[in-house]
């Protein structure tokens, strides 16, 4: 398996980039997110994955390994192959995908181009419960997307406080204060933790 190509950058397309790695030039499928993440200069690294079918060996890269992870659980469901994905995370970002998906939201998924209903109910039924354990996301708080919040629980997770515990706290902060800053939210919590 080719876990990652590092090289320089030969070719760059929305839809593809080719990375020559000590004369040899791969071509690496990306999606629109992983697109709008390379940088200009002329190094790059994708994570890639490797797709081995009777007929060809394609090459999938990504800017993350958290949007790497996200496509090789889409393409584990009956129904989304590697394309579908790879649209699926041109449409949405990982995050979005992620969450979509942990909220059971079904006319999110079925925006995308190429998934109806059935399909985004299987994507949810089948991946749900990967992705709530994977990323430890508590089911209540999946559809705020703060990013004060993030930063006050990422801060708050760094002084050593539970994840799940200072999540309920600083939920329960941004419900009553929803305009408060960073520094504000981390102070309340450490009040209530």
């Amino acid at each position: 398996m080719i876990t990652h190509i590092q090289g320089k950058l030969t070719e760059k397309n929305p839809t593809h980039v080719v990375i020559d790695c000590n004369g040899v030039g791969y071509m690496i499928n990306i999606s629109l997110h992983t697109y709008s993440q390379i940088p200009d200069n002329d190094h790059l690294k994708l994570y890639t994955h490797l797709q081995v079918r009777e007929d060809a060996h394609t090459l999938y890269g990504f800017s993350s390994l958290a949007e790497r992870e996200i496509f090789r659980l889409l393409i584990s469901v009956s129904g989304i192959g590697a394309s579908t994905a790879r649209t699926m995370l041109s449409s949405l970002t990982p995050k979005q995908v992620r969450e979509g998906i942990a909220g059971n939201d079904v006319a999110l998924i079925q925006s995308i181009k190429g998934i109806g209903a059935k399909t985004a109910q299987r994507v949810i039924i089948d991946l749900k419960d990967k992705i709530l354990k994977i990323y430890d996301i508590d089911e209540v708080s999946v559809a705020q997307g703060n990013t004060n919040k993030d930063e006050a629980l990422s801060a708050l997770e760094v002084l050593g406080f539970a994840k799940k515990q200072a999540e309920r706290v600083v939920d329960k902060i941004v419900a009553s204060e929803p305009d408060a800053n960073v520094e504000t939210i981390i102070k309340q919590a450490l009040k209530n933790l």
